[in-house]
């Protein structure tokens, strides 16, 4: 994992470039920049489990004190989007519940200030039923960016509509495909606050939506945002299950089990290919990061990788 180091403002720029650098897979490479004639190179920023934590961890003596924090997140994402002309901003699930403001506000502050920071696409996790689906239909309005629940079937909720079971994007002529997987409720909400919504084996919706982003839809590059779980000692369906049992998925972006990774994990897939799977904590103490910067000649690409922790470093650069 890479921690933020205390610098001054003229700095923070040129060390945040190095600091996306220090790791890489694939075909390794220290140089993180796209070459402009050839390539293209695409940003993945992601959160998972943030839980309502608007302000940084309290300095309790948990291995999370003093991290995270939204103006802190806030400002590395826009720095990053100064360097970089292609970002996706992706949030895995669980944004609500856990700390009072969820309990005072319902979850308007989370989806404002989501809003403000410029997701492009989030999924549900299971806490986002907390307050049943009326209680995600109160705010709902203020996300001013799409919800992908790809296996949870609302058509027969209030919630019919307002959700998309996929989304492409279009970056510099590189086509991104999103689906979103969540992990089953019963056992984990009360049943009287998802009524009417069907949960649909996600393997199945894995394998139909990825065929049909890449076959028909065309996309160069495809992600799900899960909320299904990092992995499990039994038989329950996970990230690493996900991955292994599908294919043309290039990135799995995970949430549910507060999975703390220092690097993506690589999983070959059916047809032998890397799936990657990542995941950033809990809390928003971290700021995942993927980029994959495509060849536009053969076709090919490579992958690098940097895993943010949000500490007070970056209060100290924004007062230098």
């Amino acid at each position: 994992m890479v921690e933020f180091q205390s610098f001054n403002r003229r700095s923070f720029i040129r060390k945040m470039t190095a600091l996306s650098a220090l790791f890489a897979f694939g075909s390794y490479t220290n140089k993180v920049e796209a070459n402009a004639k050839r390539e293209v190179k695409i940003t993945i920023l992601h959160t998972n489990d943030v839980h309502s934590r608007i302000e940084p961890f309290p300095m309790d003596g948990s291995k999370v004190q003093g991290l995270g924090g939204v103006a802190r997140r806030s400002t590395l994402i826009q720095s990053i989007r100064q360097e970089e002309k292609n970002v996706l901003l992706l949030d895995a699930g669980d944004m609500f519940q856990g700390t009072p403001y969820f309990n005072l506000f319902d979850g308007r502050v989370e989806l404002e200030l989501m809003s403000k920071l410029g997701y492009d696409a989030g999924t549900f996790g299971n806490h986002e039923f907390d307050n049943g689906i009326s209680g995600i239909l109160k705010h709902f309005d203020r996300a001013n960016f799409p919800f992908i629940t790809s296996n949870y079937d609302f058509s027969d909720t209030a919630l019919a509509g307002k959700t998309k079971e996929y989304l492409t994007f279009i970056k510099d002529g590189v086509k991104i495909g999103l689906f979103g997987l969540g992990v089953d409720v019963n056992g984990l909400v009360d049943p009287k606050n998802y009524v009417g919504m069907h949960y649909l084996d996600p393997l199945e919706v894995a394998t139909r939506l990825t065929d049909k982003l890449k076959n028909e839809l065309r996309c160069d590059l495809i992600i799900c945002l899960s909320h299904l779980g990092y992995a499990y000692k039994d038989d329950t369906i996970s990230d690493l299950k996900l991955a292994a049992n599908t294919k043309d998925i290039d990135l799995i972006i995970g949430g549910h089990t507060h999975t703390f990774l220092d690097k993506p994990t690589e999983v070959k897939n059916l047809e032998g290919k890397i799936t990657l799977v990542n995941q950033a904590g809990f809390g928003g103490a971290n700021l995942g990061r993927i980029d994959f910067i495509f060849n536009r000649a053969t076709k090919s690409q490579r992958t690098v990788f940097n895993n943010y922790t949000i500490s007070s470093a970056i209060d100290q650069q924004v007062v230098a």
